[in-house]
């Protein structure tokens, strides 16, 4: 499931989350790459333990947990502490599909990327270039958002970010493990728990709410990997 989170940051917000990026101390992002993935990625990153990546990700993870879009179409269980990355001057990272595990700094517990997000931080017309393209069976999505939006896609799509031809891309990138681990499990959960939702609020009396309720429960008992 492909799915925007709009406005996850407000633009004064992304304003200030883009500042701080831009006084950090950035390094050749092929240094995280596999050996694969060193042929085609061109990008620069911020280290793992780098003081700003650390607060900043704080701040998107708090955010998180306070989305209700977020929680109900990724049904999180761990969440990779987010990374960020900067293109410019031709930057590019060509197709990949992204690690299906993670390790999380600090305490070596391990993630399973069934979901991966990318927080926009660039104004889209203050740079040239820059898409994420995600290939999946729907076709090929280019996708350029607003600053402080997000997309959530599969961990398993082949994607890519066209190169940057004028000004700079700020972004942030983090993986998910789901509670459910199939997208067509947790796609069918939330458009249950989207109608559901919209059955509650034109019709908050009606006697189907706690039977599809119970419904929606019990398919996530069924297919929940905890």
């Amino acid at each position: 499931m492909l799915l925007q989170i709009p406005q996850l940051f407000s633009p004064e917000e992304a304003r200030q989350l883009r500042e701080t990026l831009e006084r950090a101390q950035w390094r050749d992002g092929r240094q995280t790459a596999g050996h694969l993935a060193q042929s085609v990625k061109r990008n620069e990153q911020l280290a793992l333990d780098d003081p700003i990546a650390i607060q900043l990700g704080e701040q998107i993870l708090a955010r998180l947990g306070q989305n209700p879009l977020f929680i109900s179409a990724a049904l999180p269980a761990r969440v990779l502490p987010p990374r960020f990355n900067r293109y410019a001057g031709g930057g590019t990272y060509g197709n990949h599909i992204d690690n299906a595990i993670f390790t999380i700094p600090g305490n070596g517990a391990r993630v399973r990327t069934d979901i991966s997000s990318t927080l926009f931080l660039s104004d889209p017309d203050s740079y040239d270039g820059g898409e994420l393209v995600i290939e999946d069976t729907y076709g090929v999505h280019s996708i350029k958002l607003p600053a402080g939006h997000m997309v959530v896609y599969p961990g398993t799509s082949l994607h890519r970010v066209n190169p940057v031809t004028r000004g700079v891309r700020y972004a942030s990138f983090f993986w998910t493990q789901s509670l459910v681990a199939l997208d067509v499990q947790r796609r069918t959960l939330f458009e249950l728990d989207t109608a559901i939702q919209r059955l509650t609020a034109d019709h908050p009396e009606h006697p189907s709410i706690s039977q599809l309720t119970g419904v929606y429960h019990n398919l996530l008992r069924l297919w929940s990997t905890t």
